[in-house]
């Protein structure tokens, strides 16, 4: 793992990758911390983190849309794939490699809030509580697009399905607002929901059996519940989607209040991302 790792690392910055993602990020946060400490004289560095969250719909399909993608288009992944190495490890490699490169800016602007306290009075813990928040988006974001990256051997469509994952990802709480509340209405979106999931699945794996034990399992559950207590169903589909979305889950750090929930949240994002990478990856290795 260690040699996929080293590897990973020198090719973002043996071409322009890792430079072109760092720069980008810093470049904003200067602006977002001119605009809102300096010139704004607000002592809270949480709001230019929570300000660039937008960046990442941009940063993460750049940094990740080659990790596996460019593997697959050369056809290098099959030298992964007979190394004495499961493929757990390399994406294992190649994610903390990527994690590496999230880290450097998120190092440089811990320096941030010591700069801005030489101006005036800043809550530490919270500047540095949202700048951990900030971190574990950042990561799980890039799970989610090393997990894309996996199922393609087009960069081109990687970054451009990265780009709609993340943007879905950033306006889904917005867009929830617009189902009604009332149970029946949340009962037919669940059902599109899962109908798309279904569809997914299906252009992705290109197995119509996993597709359709998904659809039929899922439609099932979820009609045997509305049946069982419909009730519940008022309003369930937006909980769910604040519930699901991952730029949600950073206003609790952004707001002051550092939420183990929400770091758990991020890990198991991160965990079960990987997972899947793993079982593609797997999957491609024995076909």
């Amino acid at each position: 793992m260690t040699a996929i790792y080293q590897r990973e690392l020198r090719s973002y910055f043996h071409g322009m990758t890792g430079y072109v993602f760092i720069a980008f990020l810093l470049v904003f946060a200067g602006i977002y911390t001119m605009f809102y400490n300096l010139s704004s004289g607000y002592p809270n560095f949480e709001y230019v983190l929570q300000a660039m969250t937008i960046i990442f719909l941009i940063a993460i399909p750049v940094l990740t849309m080659r990790v596996i993608a460019e593997e697959r288009r050369q056809k290098t992944d099959q030298l992964l794939y007979t190394l004495p190495l499961g493929m757990t490890r390399v994406v294992l490699g190649k994610y903390l490699a990527m994690v590496t490169v999230v880290a450097v800016p998120c190092v440089v602007m811990a320096f941030y809030p010591l700069l801005l306290s030489t101006f005036g009075t800043v809550s530490f813990p919270t500047a540095y509580g949202a700048l951990v928040g900030f971190f574990l988006l950042s990561a799980a974001l890039s799970a989610i697009g090393l997990l894309i990256s996996s199922l393609t051997e087009n960069q081109a469509v990687a970054a451009g399905v990265c780009f709609g994952v993340m943007l879905l990802l950033y306006f889904m709480s917005s867009l929830s607002s617009f189902v009604p509340s009332s149970a029946g209405a949340s009962l037919g979106a669940l059902l599109v929901t899962i109908l798309v999931l279904a569809v997914l699945v299906r252009v992705f794996t290109k197995s119509s059996p996993a597709a359709l034990l998904v659809g039929v399992l899922g439609e099932g559950c979820l009609l045997g519940a509305y049946f069982a207590a419909s009730d519940s169903f008022a309003g369930l589909f937006g909980r769910v989607v604040d519930g699901l979305s991952v730029f949600t889950w950073f206003d609790t750090f952004a707001q002051g209040m550092f939420d183990w929930t929400a770091v758990i949240y991020y890990l198991s994002i991160i965990a079960v991302a990987l997972f899947l990478a793993v079982q593609t990856m797997e999957k491609r290795r024995w076909s």
